[in-house]
C-alpha cells in the first residue's frame, strides 16, 4: 500500500476510527512530500535572507505565495554569489518536512541568479572578488603567438560559433589546423563542461606532437541568462591557469563576461577571434612581399651608387694624373729653356722617360682601382641576390600561384581544371591542373 493511500485510509475509512498520533501524521506527510517532490525547479524573489553559521535561510516569494528555503554551507560554497533580498533566483532542490515543528522547507541543491537585476548583482560580486585577487591584471596576460599553427576551439559542435570560426580560418588561413573540444555553452552543467574542456585541451597539448598554440573559448550571442555559464568563477580560474593562451569570444560586441576579463585576449565575436588568428598569416605574406619590394629597391640603389662612385673615382684619378703630367711638362719646359743646347738633348730624353713612366703608372693605377671596385660591386651584388626571395629561381625552382595570386603549397587544395601561374627564373607559364597526388 502506498503511503498516500495509507493516510487516506486512516482519514476516511468508516471501519477504522482510531485517530492518528501527531507523529504518525507528520511521518506520513514527510514520506508523501519528500518522495513526491525529491527534485524540483522553483523561481522566485529572495525575502528575509540571513546567513547564520554559514547556512543560508530565506524565503522564496512570487508575490502571492512563499516557501521557506535553506541552503546548507556544504552546498552554498559552490554558489559563486551571495543572494540578497529582492533578487530573483532559480533554485533546484527538494522539499523536506520537519516533523517536530510541522514545517515544510525547500532544501537548496543549486542556486542561480534569474533576471537582469540578479544576474548583474552576481556578476559584480564575482568580478570584484577575482579582480581583487589580480586575475584580470595585464601583467598576467600571455601573448598570443604571432603565427599559430594549431588552434583549439571550445564551443558547441552544432552551434553557429564553431561553423563561423571554421569558415574564417579555412578561407583566410589554410595552413592553420583546428581541434574542437565540444562542450555545453548554455544551461545547467555548461560552466563545468567548458572548464573540463579547457583542462583537457591543456593535458592534450603537453605532448610536443600535439601542441596547441592558442585556444578560442566562446559561443554566439544571447541573453544574459544564456551567457551566464561564462561568468563561472571555477571556469575563470581554469582559464587563468591554462598554459595555452586563451582568446575569449562570447556573445556579441556589447556583451562582456568574466571569461572576457580573465582571458589573454577578448574578441567581440567568434568570427572576430578567428580573424585575429588568420590575420597573423596574412601579415606574414604581406611583410614578405613588402620586404621583397624594399630589397629590390635597395639593390637598384646600390647598383646606381656603386656605378656613380666608380665614375667619380675614375674621373678624379684621370684628372689627378693629368694635372701631374701637366705640371711635370711645365717644369720641363722651364728647365729646358735654361739649359744649353749641349745638355738640352740629354735632359730632354731623361725627362721624356720620366713622363712615360708616370703615364704608365697612371694607367696601371686606374686599372687597379677599377678592378678593385668591380670586385667589391660583385661581392655586394652576390650578397643581395642571396637574400632575395627570388634567388631560388636561379637554381631551377619555381613559384606556383593560384589565379587569385595565392602561393600554392599543397597539391590537395587544387582540383582538376584549376588554372595556375608558374613563375620561373625567366618569364611565367600559365598552366592547368590535369590531376594531383599526395606525396
Amino acid at each position: 500500500m502506498q503511503p498516500q493511500e495509507s493516510l487516506f485510509q486512516y482519514l476516511f475509512d468508516e471501519t477504522e476510527r482510531r485517530p492518528l498520533t501527531v507523529s504518525e501524521l507528520t511521518a506520513e506527510i514527510k514520506d508523501v512530500v519528500e518522495r513526491g517532490f525529491a527534485g524540483v525547479w522553483v523561481e522566485g524573489e529572495v525575502v528575509g535572507f540571513r546567513n547564520f553559521g554559514g547556512n543560508w535561510y530565506f524565503g522564496l516569494n512570487d508575490g502571492t505565495s512563499q516557501v521557506k528555503c535553506i541552503c546548507w554551507k556544504g552546498t552554498n560554497f559552490r554558489v559563486r554569489f551571495e543572494p540578497k533580498d529582492g533578487l530573483t533566483v532559480r533554485i533546484r532542490g527538494r522539499l523536506t518536512f520537519w516533523e517536530k515543528k510541522g514545517e515544510l522547507k525547500l532544501t537548496v541543491d543549486s542556486l542561480e541568479p534569474s533576471g537582469e537585476g540578479a544576474l548583474r548583482a552576481a556578476f559584480e560580486q564575482i568580478k570584484a572578488r577575482l579582480e581583487t585577487e589580480g586575475l584580470f591584471a595585464d601583467e598576467r596576460k600571455r601573448p598570443i603567438p604571432f603565427f599559430p599553427r594549431r588552434v583549439g576551439v571550445i564551443t558547441s559542435k552544432s552551434g553557429a560559433a564553431f561553423h563561423d570560426i571554421v569558415h574564417v580560418l579555412t578561407r583566410r588561413a589554410r595552413s592553420v589546423s583546428i581541434i574542437l573540444a565540444p562542450s555545453l555553452v548554455q544551461g545547467e552543467g555548461a560552466a563545468d563542461s567548458i572548464r573540463r574542456a579547457v583542462v583537457a585541451m591543456n593535458r592534450y597539448s603537453l605532448a610536443a606532437s600535439n601542441r596547441i598554440d592558442v585556444l578560442i573559448v566562446g559561443r554566439g550571442g544571447g541573453s544574459a541568462e544564456d551567457l551566464w555559464a561564462f561568468n563561472d568563477e571555477a571556469l575563470a580560474r581554469a582559464i587563468r591557469d591554462s598554459k595555452i593562451p586563451v582568446i575569449s569570444a562570447v556573445g556579441h560586441e556589447i556583451d562582456w563576461t568574466i571569461c572576457d576579463h580573465v582571458a589573454d585576449l577578448r574578441a567581440a565575436t567568434p568570427s572576430a577571434a578567428a580573424e585575429l588568428v588568420a590575420a597573423r598569416e596574412e601579415d606574414i605574406f604581406a611583410t614578405l612581399h613588402a620586404r621583397h619590394e624594399r630589397l629590390a629597391g635597395v639593390m637598384e640603389m646600390k647598383r646606381f651608387a656603386v656605378d656613380a662612385r666608380l665614375d667619380n673615382a675614375t674621373s678624379e684619378l684621370q684628372t689627378s694624373f693629368a694635372g701631374l703630367v701637366q705640371t711635370a711638362t711645365s717644369r720641363f719646359s722651364d728647365i729646358a729653356a735654361r739649359l744649353t743646347p749641349a745638355t738640352l738633348k740629354a735632359k730632354a730624353a731623361a725627362a721624356g722617360n720620366v713622363l712615360g713612366m708616370l703615364d704608365q703608372r697612371r694607367a696601371a693605377a686606374v686599372d687597379r682601382g677599377l678592378k678593385a671596385r668591380n670586385e667589391k660591386l660583385n661581392v655586394e651584388m652576390a650578397k643581395l641576390n642571396a637574400l632575395s626571395p627570388l634567388g631560388v629561381l636561379t637554381r631551377g625552382y619555381s613559384i606556383t600561384q593560384t589565379e587569385d595570386g595565392r602561393v600554392l603549397r599543397d597539391a590537395t587544395t587544387t582540383k582538376q581544371g584549376d588554372n595556375l601561374k608558374i613563375r620561373l627564373e625567366r618569364g611565367k607559364l600559365n598552366a592547368q591542373v590535369l590531376s594531383s597526388e599526395e606525396t
